[in-house]
């Protein structure tokens, strides 16, 4: 029987923006660079950051543990490569503007690239592995959220008999504009997701799990559904297409769209006995059980027009992004922004010695000619009160009075008027015909309102 690919659940607001995945969507993944050099960021994970285990000039092996944390909502971090610590050092952090990070030398004669594990047949049998094994092996490979957010993946996984987990969604919607990683990653690494996924369900204690794609997906539709018929123990397990929307990826518009339930502000999905892992997180998970090998490496798009070759690469975890856009053969052409992530939610950068971290999927590469065809861009002018805003936030909050109250310095008004819940999509950004930047003045909010309460007295 063929699965339906059409997918009707959605969620209220949202926007529709050019796809652009043209670009990448039929190519597989290759291996990347032979790196000379790699700095692993201590802090690339919600949580508390590491603390390096290693010194410098001291020898490393490929998979070793160099920074760990005593936190519980934490992960430890481990060295790509074989070769030497040249330092402990700050270095440039998308998220945190600099942060340390060990800083190894790679030795060029003694590394081979990293491919990716070939033991997942049809049929995994995930009875082989306790709970606890589960979890262990989560916890010391160092897993974190590979979809954009980073939360440690042992922390989700772990059941908590006081909140009990009773449905997981594994999250193949990706549906952010050019970004195709995880596309891929279904088609070709089908077999090591679905046994992540039965290892995941195990651990948490979860009584069903949705696998959710869009249904601009099609293929990877119908590989998963097809694997997951060949695999035993999958009865509880099933593929829903849903439509494509953005940000039909987030947790919270997922679990809306799927399930008919709300996650409450300022609360977390497994407070209504839902968990959200990515495809990515899935094979991550698998690969960590069964082999035991640590994340070290994942799938990146590297992508724009002004890339010679765009692809998706299998990168070592602390490659420069100015490496891996040159082993794409450079730009052709000038480029105006060079982001970590998707146009609508990632994070432009201007230092390209930036890493890799575990939670980068993407390098968006625009010039400045896409950037002046974006519907948002050009000069901004006076708000006209349209109410679009309002009708494509997934939130459900008004981020133009947010955005005035932040502009006004008026923090309080604008906690008073949810800035906390909003998730930082973009959509208001998007749809504003007075090219506003809503969402930029809601980040610097809250930045403030974090600074603020650091220096309130406890």
């Amino acid at each position: 029987m063929k699965i339906n690919t059409k997918g009707r659940l959605s969620f209220p607001g949202g926007v529709h923006p050019p796809e652009s995945k043209d670009l990448t969507c039929e190519s597989k993944i290759r291996p990347g660079p032979a790196v000379k050099q790699v700095a692993i960021m201590l802090s690339q994970h919600i949580g508390a950051a590491c603390q390096p285990l290693v010194e410098k000039k001291q020898a490393v092996q490929a998979g070793q543990l160099i920074g760990e944390a005593d936190a519980f909502v934490s992960a430890p971090v481990h060295s790509p490569v074989n070769g030497t610590v040249k330092e402990i050092a700050l270095q440039s952090h998308a998220i945190l503007g600099r942060s340390m990070a060990v800083i190894i030398d790679a030795d060029p004669d003694n590394n081979p690239p990293k491919l990716p594990c070939s033991e997942f047949k049809d049929g995994f049998d995930e009875n082989k592995y306790s709970a606890q094994q589960i979890c262990d092996a989560v916890r010391e490979a160092g897993i974190v959220g590979m979809g954009g957010a980073g939360f440690p993946t042992r922390v989700k996984l772990e059941p908590n008999p006081q909140v009990p987990k009773e449905t997981m969604i594994i999250n193949g919607c990706e549906c952010e504009p050019y970004i195709t990683c995880d596309y891929r990653l279904m088609l070709e690494w089908t077999n090591q997701i679905v046994a992540g996924v039965k290892l995941a369900k195990k651990a948490a204690a979860c009584s069903e799990v949705i696998i959710a794609i869009e249904d601009n997906k099609p293929q990877a539709i119908e590989v998963m559904h097809t694997a997951l018929k060949t695999h035993e123990n999958g009865d509880n397990i099933r593929v829903v297409p849903v439509k494509t929307k953005y940000p039909q990826g987030g947790e919270r518009q997922l679990i809306k769209a799927i399930l008919r339930k709300s996650v409450p502000t300022g609360g977390i999905p497994p407070m209504i006995g839902v968990l959200v892992q990515n495809v990515a997180t899935a094979a991550a998970i698998a690969e960590a059980v069964v082999t035991g090998a640590p994340l070290t490496h994942r799938v990146v798009t590297v992508t724009g027009e002004a890339i010679a070759n765009p692809g998706n690469y299998y990168v070592a975890v602390g490659t420069s992004v100015g490496e891996l856009i040159e082993f794409c053969g450079g730009v052709t052409e000038p480029s105006a922004k060079i982001i970590l992530g998707g146009p609508m939610m990632g994070i432009a950068i201007a230092d390209l010695t930036t890493p890799i971290t575990k939670t980068t999927c993407a390098i968006t590469v625009l010039t400045k000619e896409q950037i002046g065809k974006a519907k948002f861009a050009g000069r901004q002018t006076p708000c006209i009160r349209c109410g679009r805003c309002l009708e494509a936030c997934p939130e459900h909050i008004n981020p133009t009075k947010i955005a005035h109250a932040v502009k006004n310095n008026l923090l309080d008004v604008a906690e008073d008027y949810y800035i906390s819940a909003c998730i930082e999509c973009g959509c208001c950004s998007y749809v504003c015909p007075a090219n506003i930047e809503l969402t930029g003045y809601i980040k610097t909010g809250k930045i403030f309102l974090a600074r603020q309460r650091k220096k309130m007295p406890e």
